[in-house]
């Protein structure tokens, strides 16, 4: 191995690590924002509900009480919305950038919790205070409107330094001498036009900040409402059967679907061949008997068109459980699958110990169908294939440097996708954003 090619190796890996921070960096402002906004209506909500507590010493504020509570649950209502599009786990240690060097980050609005709302708030006053759930969210209004906009607040100041110290040389000379005497927070003393550039240098301070404590305040702002506002312990079994019954349609769906497929294939393919090879067998037989010179070329014929009714046949039966997972293993099978797709592709697996045939299976539709989406729509010159197994889930990874923008209400294959994976009670998630690249994970249990 060359030294010119493993420092490119490492170049890319630096790209690839810098992508996905900023990535990280940028989604968890956005979830800074989104919880700041939350934030302010839990103060309003709280400032409601104090006046509406002073009121009550004169009996005024019972009536107020319901609405109160009412309004307090569409605010956590809108928490638990934006907590179920985003998930702490943003970045898998098991899967790495290019070259197995550092993590990369997945994107926030990937798997999360169940977070639903409970059941309507009592209209009896009593009967509402004594309401577990509602209990919670009075906590978790208070909580989230002091510590949680306070977090808000400091983790939006932290860009608006970076901006503000980057362009001070522009706008300095429009502040008050008293003002403009001092940038960067006071650390460094303006008088001119060179010393106002210098506060330039403090930009890459914040931004470097930025990229360390947005995804940590990020998450801290979110706990209070991941321990308050998901559902209680009683309703673990309610959620579970829900997952469960949509879990079974979508394994009824999925096996219709291939159900489907299988016909289709064999009814354009295998029968049509099969029905050419009759006409071509009667044929021959009728040219026996007038004039045998031309009955060789019409068998000739006709095995052709078996051997290509064979070959169909084989590759229908190949893609509902191809044999080489059954001959050898998941990591040869995708090997297989990335020497034969057009676009470069890098295969990584570490599957020490193999999964349940239906798991390697699923894994293995999942890559085809994505290596396939990636040929045909993505325009990309590189895709990458990771497995990781980790504790009881094996995990897939398939990335591209395409120009992003995967639907999956475009009719790429991603529905199909999905309904496999919810039908094993997997998760599928997918981050294609325009321009790329596009990263398609999936977990899926194998214990």
């Amino acid at each position: 191995m060359s030294a010119h090619d493993d420092g490119g190796r490492r170049g890319a890996a630096a790209r690839w690590n810098v992508s996905a921070r900023a990535r990280t960096t940028v989604d968890a402002l956005e979830h800074l924002v989104g919880g700041f906004g939350t934030g302010i209506l839990a103060m309003v909500a709280l400032l409601s509900l104090l006046v509406t507590a002073v009121a009550c010493l004169i009996g005024v504020g019972l009536v107020l009480v319901p609405t109160v509570l009412r309004a307090v649950r569409a605010i956590a209502d809108r928490e638990r919305a934006r907590l179920s599009s985003w998930s702490p786990e943003t970045t898998s240690p098991e899967f790495e950038g290019p070259e197995c060097k550092g993590p990369v980050s997945i994107s926030p609005k990937f798997i999360s919790p169940e977070f639903i709302s409970p059941e309507p708030v009592p209209d009896e006053v009593r009967a509402a205070l004594a309401d577990r759930s509602v209990r919670r969210e009075l906590a978790w209004v208070a909580t989230h409107a002091s510590f949680g906009l306070l977090l808000g607040a400091l983790g939006l100041t932290l860009p608006v330094h970076a901006v503000q110290d980057a362009t001070f040389w522009s706008w300095w000379w429009l502040l008050p001498p008293e003002e403009a005497a001092t940038g960067a927070l006071g650390l460094w003393a303006v008088q001119d036009l060179p010393t106002a550039l210098g506060v330039a240098l403090f930009a890459p301070v914040w931004l470097a900040l930025t990229c360390l404590l947005a995804p940590v305040m990020a998450w801290l702002q979110a706990w209070p409402g991941r321990r308050l506002l998901a559902p209680a312990a009683d309703s673990d079994l309610t959620l579970r059967v829900a997952q469960l019954t949509a879990t079974r349609a979508a394994a009824l769906d999925a096996h219709a679907t291939e159900l489907r497929r299988i016909e289709r294939s064999l009814h354009d393919g295998t029968q049509n061949r099969l029905v050419a090879v009759n006409v071509l067998v009667g044929a021959a037989r009728r040219a026996l008997a007038r004039d045998p010179s031309t009955a060789e070329e019409i068998l000739d014929r006709a095995q052709g068109a078996t051997e290509q009714a064979l070959s169909e046949l084989r590759g229908v039966v190949r893609s509902i459980l191809p044999p080489v997972l059954t001959d050898r293993s998941l990591a040869d099978a995708l090997t297989g699958l990335a020497t034969d797709c057009p676009v470069p592709c890098r295969v990584d697996t570490d599957i020490p110990v193999r999964g349940a045939a239906s798991v390697e299976a699923t894994a293995y539709f999942v890559v085809a169908e994505a290596l396939t989406n990636i040929t045909k729509h993505s325009q990309a010159r590189h895709a990458a294939v990771k497995v990781r197994r980790h504790a009881d889930r094996l995990q897939v990874q398939v990335t591209d440097d395409g120009r992003g923008g995967a639907d999956e209400c475009g009719g790429s294959g991603l529905v199909g996708i999905r309904r496999r994976i919810e039908a094993h009670d997997g998760t599928f998630t997918l981050h294609s954003p325009p321009g790329g690249p596009t990263t398609l994970y999936v977990s899926l249990p194998c214990g």
